[in-house]
């Protein structure tokens, strides 16, 4: 009888992800390079406002990379990604801003340095909150990390020497890199005839940008780091046992999440060229970005940095895609309360893929991708015929 109690106590077992041949390396690889060699060539053939489109995709992007790390791959619910974007948007305007402007307080940083600074801030920031997530989890930690969202509406209000108040905000700095400015200013540069301006440079920056995340995400997960993090997310006690530091586990992972968040919220400052704090708490940065971080990696699923990139496409780029098309197709031409808008019919569209998610494929689209590529590399080739 005991037997039988335990048995049906015991969780179910998952299993182990078959591993990857040589040849399936090498074609993931390959996969990888076309993909990138394809994003370098997109600023040669699309409109500014479509480099515009991809560029707020690449900020969802690096957002959903920090938070499938710290929910899917450590466990911890985190509601607060919003505010960490506030802290990075407002860490580089302070940091890269002119020191003699009598408004705004400023440092007059080189723009890499404040990027640098202001991901170090929102990491910090993170740590700080660390305490709070090693006590709590689940819908407590969620809720406990939303009081950020509301702390950064009356931080961004009430601190208009830093971000410089809800009706005019502040410019950041235009970004440069080694005195080369990705803006319209500095040396004309043109390639097979098209002119590379702040749309096309920013494009390259964004995409360098996502890449290093992507790949220290990557070496992150498949690292010592990461089988910490998913030991504690699995059983906390097998885990103590096995020599994690649990608390110290959950603190990095905060902290790497809250570095992630503030490199979008440093993008997102760039692509909109302005800080400007809500004035509601939906907003920039508000209850609703949170969310649609969130929607982002159980879409694309929990944990997988692939996945996050999907989550971002689906999330991020429907609405800037259904805003391009409205124009040529004639649609969302009413106006009022009741009118569907772009980012309206994108709620109801990324609403209804996390409803199917749940009910069909817990693992999101990336376990989808990973079932169908699977099963393309282990086909055998045919056999030649021997005549």
């Amino acid at each position: 009888m005991s037997d039988v109690v335990a048995e049906k106590a015991a969780p179910p077992k998952i299993p182990s992800p078959a591993r990857e041949t040589g040849r399936g390396r090498w074609v993931r690889r390959l996969a990888w390079v076309a993909l990138l060699l394809v994003l370098a060539a997109l600023p040669l053939y699309l409109e500014a406002a479509w480099l515009k489109a991809g560029q707020y995709v690449m900020i969802g992007g690096v957002g959903a990379i920090g938070l499938t790390m710290l929910v899917g791959q450590a466990g911890q619910l985190s509601l607060a990604h919003a505010f960490f974007l506030l802290v990075g948007a407002t860490g580089y305007t302070v940091l890269s801003g002119p020191a003699d402007d009598e408004r705004v307080f400023g440092l007059g940083l080189d723009p890499g340095l404040a990027l640098v600074g202001a991901v170090l801030t929102a990491a910090l920031l993170g740590l700080a909150f660390a305490p709070v997530a090693g006590r709590l989890r689940g819908i407590y930690l969620g809720v406990a990390s939303l009081s950020l969202v509301f702390l950064g509406l009356y931080l961004g209000q009430s601190a208009e020497a830093l971000t410089g108040g809800t009706s005019t905000g502040r410019t950041p700095a235009a970004f440069e890199l080694f005195g080369f400015p990705f803006s319209n200013g500095g040396p004309e540069i043109e390639l097979l005839g098209v002119p590379f301006r702040q749309a096309e440079r920013t494009w390259y920056l964004f995409l360098v940008l996502t890449a290093v995340a992507f790949l220290l995400a990557r070496g992150a997960v498949r690292g010592r780091v990461g089988r910490s993090w998913r030991a504690v997310r699995d059983n906390e006690a097998a885990a103590t046992a096995m020599g994690v530091d649990v608390t110290r586990a959950k603190a990095g992972a905060f902290a790497v999440s809250s570095a992630y968040a503030g490199l979008a919220g440093v993008m997102t400052a760039l692509w909109f060229d302005i800080l400007k704090p809500d004035e509601s708490e939906y907003g920039t940065y508000g209850i609703n970005v949170s969310i649609a971080f969130l929607a982002m990696v159980i879409i694309g699923g929990l944990g997988s940095i692939p996945g996050a990139l999907v989550g971002a496409l689906i999330v991020h780029g429907l609405p800037q895609a259904l805003a391009l098309y409205s124009a040529d197709l004639g649609l969302f031409g009413e106006t009022g309360g009741s009118a569907l808008t772009p980012a309206l019919i994108s709620s109801f569209v990324y609403g209804a893929a996390i409803v199917l998610v749940v009910l069909f494929e817990p693992g999101g689209l990336a376990a989808i991708g990973r079932r169908i590529t699977s099963r393309g590399l282990s086909r055998k080739p045919p056999e030649e015929d021997p005549s």
